[in-house]
Parts: C-alpha cells; sequence; structure tokens
C-alpha cells in the first residue's frame, strides 16, 4: 500500500501545496461522485486534492484515493469541523485539513497529528486568531464580493500571514490573486460546478481545471526571477 501521508512530513506538505499553487476542492455527495471528480481534475492538471466532509462518505474516498495514489496526489480533507473528522481523516490518509472555520479544539487535533491545519477566516482579528492558535496556512473565506483587493488590504499589516482564498476564484482573476498575495489558490465552483459534478460532465471539469492549471502556471512562471 502506497500511503502518502508517510512521505512527507507537515513542513514538506505546506511547502508542496504553495508549489503547486493550487488545490481542488472536491464537494459533492458521494464517495462514486468524489472518486470520478477527483479523476477529472487530476486529468486536468492538479496534484492536491481537498475531499470535503459535506457526505457521508468522505473518509472512505480519502482512503480509496491515499491506497494506491498512483498521481503523487498531495490528499487533504475539508469541511472539518469536529476533532472526531480529524482523527478519521488523518486514519485515512490525509496529509492537510481544511476548516471553515477557525475552531482552536480542530486546529489542536491537527497540531497533536502533526498535520497542516488550514482554517477560513475573513476579518484580520480572525485571520491573525487563526495564525497565533497554529495554523499553517489560512483560508480566506469568502471572498466572493472582495476579490483580491481585500487581500492585498490584509496583507499590509499581516505580512507574515500565509493565506490561501478559496471562494471568488476563477481563471480570470489567478493572477491578481498571486499579485494580492496569496501562497496558493483553492479551486471550487469555477472549475467544480456543482451541476456538472451532478450531471457526469467529466471533460468539461477536466477541461475547466486544465484551464485553471495553465493560468497558475503562466503566472508562476512570470512571476519566477
Amino acid at each position: 500500500m502506497k500511503l502518502a501521508s508517510v512521505k512527507l512530513d507537515k513542513a514538506a506538505v505546506v511547502a508542496r501545496i504553495k508549489t503547486e499553487g493550487a488545490l481542488a476542492v472536491i464537494r459533492t455527495d458521494s464517495t462514486e461522485r468524489a472518486l470520478a471528480a477527483t479523476q477529472a481534475v487530476i486529468a486536468g492538471g492538479f496534484r492536491a486534492i481537498e475531499i470535503t466532509y459535506s457526505f457521508p462518505g468522505a473518509t472512505e474516498a480519502i482512503a480509496k484515493l491515499a491506497e494506491t495514489n498512483e498521481n503523487d496526489l498531495l490528499l487533504g480533507a475539508g469541511t472539518i469541523l469536529k476533532p472526531q473528522q480529524v482523527h478519521e481523516a488523518v486514519g485515512a490518509g490525509a496529509q492537510f485539513l481544511v476548516s471553515p472555520c477557525v475552531l482552536p479544539d480542530v486546529i489542536d487535533a491537527a497540531r497533536e497529528h502533526q498535520v497542516a491545519i488550514i482554517p477560513g477566516a475573513f476579518t484580520p482579528t480572525e485571520i491573525y486568531n487563526a495564525h497565533s492558535l497554529g495554523a499553517d496556512i489560512v483560508k480566506i473565506f469568502p471572498t466572493v464580493r472582495f476579490g483580491p483587493e481585500y487581500l492585498k488590504a490584509v496583507r499590509g499589516p499581516l505580512p507574515q500571514i500565509p493565506i490561501m482564498p478559496t471562494s471568488g476564484v476563477d481563471c480570470s482573476n489567478v493572477a491578481d490573486w498571486f499579485a494580492a498575495g496569496a501562497v496558493a489558490l483553492g479551486a471550487v465552483s469555477s472549475v467544480l460546478d456543482p451541476v456538472l459534478i451532478q450531471k457526469g460532465d467529466w471533460n468539461e471539469i477536466t477541461k475547466r481545471a486544465r484551464e485553471f492549471m495553465n493560468a497558475v502556471r503562466a503566472t508562476r512562471s512570470y512571476r519566477s526571477p
């Protein structure tokens, strides 16, 4: 059995998230759709995958992906709200954890397992508190209405905190988010449209994933010295 979680320590996982520049957020209602959506975004170039705890089979989906991990994926679990979910996800092979909220008991559980934790926060106070509690990266959420300018404003007084937006991100503003200081981006509905997932239109999801990752790589290449 090839478990990716055995290969990388927390610091290496955080470094790889930053290197990949983007992770695909798989939010659906069944193990089968989660696995199919994962394969679709892999075909489009994603190598960092977040399976959200939005359906009962999330742990099973993570475990199945971790069993072989033929694509050298970085596997994570999202929508983590309880310490028990931390234990289950890590046991299944998750290498990083994402939460929509700043939950001290979840952060503590992640630190106990020495697994990267990315809590969600919005205001400067929430972002700073998340960082102070031990967040490895802070997910700025939600940002649909405020965009990269909000991140740029927040990073003015808080430049030391690594921040990753996961809403309001699409191919058209990838460069703007990185210019504002994002360390990585989360691809949600702009790539993984819930309607496409329900229809099983995996080809369209792969197409969108490829466009998103091409935008990330083009921006990163342009910014490299």
